[in-house]
C-alpha cells in the first residue's frame, strides 16, 4: 500500500525483524516484507509486551498527574 506525499522512517518491524515504515506523523507503522501494520501507539504497546526489554516505555504513555502550584 502506498501513501502519497507522506515521508518514512525506518524502525524494525517486531514479527519479522526486517526494517518497516513509520510515518512522518507517527500515525502508523508497515513492514512491506510480512504485510504488519498498525497504529503507532498500538506498536509501541505490542513491542512492550512482546520483548521484556521495551516494557518501560509504557510508563511515558501513563497518564500523568496535574500538578498544582497553590
Amino acid at each position: 500500500m502506498s501513501y502519497p506525499g507522506i515521508l518514512y522512517m525506518k524502525i524494525r518491524c517486531p514479527d519479522c525483524k526486517n526494517a518497516a515504515e513509520l510515518s512522518d506523523d507517527f500515525s502508523f507503522v508497515k513492514c512491506p516484507e510480512c504485510s504488519f501494520e498498525m497504529s503507532y501507539g498500538s506498536y509501541v504497546k505490542y513491542v512492550a509486551y512482546k520483548d521484556a526489554r521495551y516494557q518501560n516505555i509504557l510508563e511515558d504513555y501513563k497518564p500523568r498527574k496535574n500538578i498544582d502550584s497553590s
